[in-house]
């Protein structure tokens, strides 16, 4: 009878200890799934709705015009959001060198403002400059430029909560300003076409007289 009992209960924690080895090694494999998924893939694109990226970015351009302050003789051009390439992550990207996806797309909107002497770009890029530090973006790289025949005015900040960008150039070439507002890769949906697309297209908002 002891014996028995003994045996059953012997063979009991065997059966415990498949179990648990059995779960234990599961576990592991789901592990290493995932993270083969993410070494083969690199971190997943942020899914992103193209109309709500294409509003930010014109808000951005208002922001920036109106930031701008300048005589109300200079207009700035039109604009249209247009989308850029985004690449393959991990290790995945050895095998699509290249290639860009299709359901993956950067963002960004160019625009100008034409026949801005040099001392008004000048102040203007300065009171931009200020909001934009004062908002808490951050600087990431320097664009004044100045040899025997070219001056170049500019900067370029990244808001650091969704690194999107704002680039501000000015050349006495040109005396244009030219203002690009970029947003980063995200995932966009199946059914998003770009052509013909009408949340694209941004006109400057007319300001109060006088400014």
């Amino acid at each position: 009878m002891f014996k028995s009992l003994v045996s059953r209960a012997r063979a009991s924690t065997r059966s415990v200890l498949y179990a648990v080895t059995a779960l234990v090694m599961v576990a592991l494999l789901v592990v290493a799934v995932v993270a083969g998924n993410v070494m083969w893939n690199g971190a997943p694109y942020p899914s992103v709705d193209p109309d709500a990226v294409a509003q930010r970015l014109k808000a951005r351009s208002d922001e920036v015009y109106d930031g701008f302050a300048l005589p109300e003789k200079y207009a700035a051009d039109s604009g249209r959001v247009d989308t850029g390439a985004c690449y393959y992550r991990g290790l995945r990207s050895i095998a699509h060198i290249d290639e860009a996806r299709s359901d993956v797309r950067s963002f960004g909107l160019d625009w100008s403002v034409p026949d801005v002497p040099e001392a008004t770009a000048r102040d203007a890029q300065r009171r931009v400059r200020q909001q934009l530090v004062q908002k808490g973006w951050r600087l990431t790289h320097e664009g004044d430029r100045a040899g025997a025949t070219f001056r170049e005015l500019g900067f370029r900040f990244e808001n650091p909560e969704g690194a999107d960008q704002i680039d501000v150039r000015w050349n006495n070439s040109t005396t244009t300003l030219f203002i690009s507002v970029y947003a980063p890769c995200g995932q966009v949906p199946d059914e998003f076409e770009e052509y013909n697309w009408s949340e694209a297209d941004w006109h400057s908002k007319e300001r109060p007289a006088g400014l």
